[in-house]
């Protein structure tokens, strides 16, 4: 055996001896976690609903917010209608940069995912026997005004590889229309709730 000189056996071992508490550390850490993981109760569902792809966080927020059906249903039409005009704004503009594509093809699908959560609100809201006459007016109101507009956008030339888009958008407005219509055929047959 060789002798390193006095005093070289001790700190040699020293520092064997924190390598190895920090790496018994280290494992413990682990392994502690990952038996917590193993065994912690699963955490509960959040109550707030995810936010949507194409709504914003304050279009969101003001979704969660809406204390009826009815109101849900007026914003979604109200962020459908917007996204109309925004794409009115785009065809307007000279210059089409390498985004213009994307944008109208996002703002396209947006319309009719606002247009098909509308229309899901309304006829889950038939569920919840609360008053939905005002969000059945407003669809019904503005399905007809949207139709003639999704049309018009699905003959423009310039749109010619969003007709898929465009056909899925009008066939949205169509059944959202439907719904309408029946929706406010099962609240004609029941009496209408007053407000005390």
């Amino acid at each position: 055996m060789i002798d390193a000189g006095p005093g070289y056996g001790g700190k040699a071992m020293k520092s064997a001896m924190r390598i190895a508490i920090v790496w018994t550390g280290i494992l413990g850490a682990l392994l502690s976690a990952a038996a917590w993981a193993a065994y912690a109760p699963p955490r509960p569902a959040l109550a707030q609903e995810p936010r949507k792809d194409y709504l914003t966080p304050l279009e969101s927020d003001q979704i969660r917010d809406a204390y009826t059906v009815s109101e849900r249903v007026k914003l979604f039409l109200k962020f459908a209608e917007d996204r109309l005009q925004k794409i009115d704004y785009e065809l307007q503009r000279k210059d089409h940069d390498r985004d213009w594509s994307d944008r109208i093809w996002g703002l396209i699908n947006a319309y009719t995912g606002c247009v098909d959560d509308a229309s899901d609100f309304l006829e889950s809201g038939l569920e919840k026997q609360e008053n939905l006459r005002p969000g059945t007016k407003e669809l019904e109101k503005r399905a007809k005004e949207f139709l003639p507009k999704i049309r018009e956008l699905r003959a423009n030339p310039a749109l010619a590889k969003f007709q898929s888009d465009l056909d899925d958008a009008i066939q949205a407005t169509q059944d959202a229309a439907d719904t309408a219509a029946k929706v406010a055929k099962e609240l004609s047959a029941a009496p209408e709730r007053r407000k005390p």
